[in-house]
């Protein structure tokens, strides 16, 4: 990578942390706008895109260690007319703690980031980066990286419900890069060699070697898409005889599981209310040659012509289990978005019982840690009266996978399980005859 390319990357990078740390705007979202027409990303190859990505999300995930070392190395704190070099020796601080790039590229990128405008902090910066290089090795052995990545109130919420042993696990996972899991629409193993990969007992396939989607073989075949192991669950709890079937899909984007489910023959209504995020399904749906009905509307107010027998609830909410893939998620929630979320979801919950035939079957799921938006929000349906009852699922459902079941026979899946899977809730519900 020539300096100027590098340099590139970097200040792509920085963007990105500008536009994720500093003005809040979720990782998704801000890859979005620097890919399109203008945008840092868009001008960039796609190895010099892919390393940009790769320095944003080291910062991201390894945001605590960073800061610490970086105050380490002050000499007083950062005041407000040198802020605009703290993402610059974030960016620098990542580089020589965790990427192994070589040191005279560390402090110059570091560097050349201040542009025309703010060379006044071309000396801090300098300095600061160089102290980053010298001083990484003792730092991080110095660091607890479990502690310092996790939030507070994260840390607190996650000890409570899981226990502190686990909770320092679920992190340390957390804090690597996530494999890329794979599901197919037909059989998986003429792949496995292709791709790389590895089949999971879930049926899932693991691929830990990187490269571009796009470019992978299979996907321009359509025959599969990606979704990571704990999601691809939680359509095995309708049952096995789906095809033909009528079965609603509630929040359906980004789509994993409607085509999962259109994969099995099941006549699909899809819903979600964001016409983006549909106009995704519809494309990943067309690349898969699946068919599904997709309607645009919100849940709480639209309606069936005809109650269905079988509806998936993937109800939105604060996803701090896929926390190891989407790492902005430590720095963009706070304790508040798990309660205001309970509140939706509840919502959500009662108009699917009022779209569900008598003697049907809801499975609810969310991509959260927090039993606020899991267990807490089924016994509130359970206590509010509605005529549903929890149908427990059994560790056969789950391909033998004990450890997934909980007492009263809910799935819930941690991050460290299987060699790294999103944190996963869903319980399965039928409605009385």
């Amino acid at each position: 990578m020539s300096d100027n390319t590098g340099h590139r990357s970097r200040a792509a990078a920085a963007r990105l942390l500008g536009r994720i740390l500093d003005r809040g705007q979720m990782l998704d979202q801000a890859l979005a706008d620097e890919l399109e027409a203008g945008g840092r990303l868009a001008a960039l190859e796609p190895r010099d895109r892919a390393f940009a990505r790769l320095l944003t999300m080291t910062v991201l995930r390894r945001l605590g260690q960073i800061d610490d070392a970086i105050t380490r190395c002050l000499d007083k704190p950062l005041n407000r007319a040198a802020k605009p070099a703290l993402n610059a020796l974030r960016l620098a601080a990542a580089q020589a703690m965790f990427l192994g790039t070589p040191a005279h590229a560390i402090a110059d990128g570091a560097v050349r980031l201040m542009g025309p405008r703010r060379r006044h902090l071309n000396g801090l910066v300098n300095a600061v980066a160089r102290r980053l290089i010298r001083e990484a090795p003792g730092i991080l052995a110095d660091q607890d990286a479990a502690a310092l990545n996790c939030p507070k109130w994260l840390w607190q919420a996650w000890t409570k419900t899981y226990g502190a042993e686990t909770t320092k696990t679920m992190v340390e996972t957390m804090l690597s890069e996530p494999p890329l899991d794979l599901t197919f629409k037909n059989e998986s193993e003429p792949w496995l060699e292709a791709l790389q990969g590895e089949m999971l007992p879930t049926g899932s396939m693991r691929r830990m070697a990187g490269g571009a989607i796009q470019t992978l073989p299979g996907f321009s075949e359509g025959e599969w898409w990606v979704q990571d192991a704990a999601a691809a669950l939680p359509v095995a709890l309708l049952g096995k005889e789906l095809e033909g079937r009528a079965v609603l899909d509630l929040c359906a984007a980004p789509g994993g599981k409607t085509a999962q489910l259109a994969a099995l023959g099941a006549q699909v209504t899809a819903v979600d209310n964001e016409p983006n995020r549909m106009t995704l399904v519809q494309a990943n749906l067309e690349r898969l040659n699946l068919q599904a009905e997709t309607v645009v509307a919100d849940i709480l107010t639209w309606r069936p012509e005809k109650p269905f027998d079988f509806i998936l609830l993937d109800a939105p909410c604060s996803a701090t289990g896929t926390i190891r893939r989407h790492p902005d998620i430590w720095h963009l929630r706070s304790a508040k978005v798990p309660k205001e979320m309970a509140l939706v979801q509840d919502g959500m919950l009662a108009a699917a019982v009022e779209m569900l035939a008598p003697g049907g079957t809801i499975v609810f799921c969310t991509c959260s840690l927090q039993p606020e938006e899991g267990e807490d929000r089924i016994e509130a349906l359970l206590a509010s009266g509605k005529s549903v009852s929890r149908w427990p699922i059994t560790a056969d459902e789950l391909f033998g996978l004990e450890e997934l079941i909980t007492p009263l026979g809910d799935m819930r899946t941690l991050p460290h399980y299987l060699g790294g899977m999103d944190g996963f809730y869903a319980c399965r519900l039928v409605r009385d005859a």
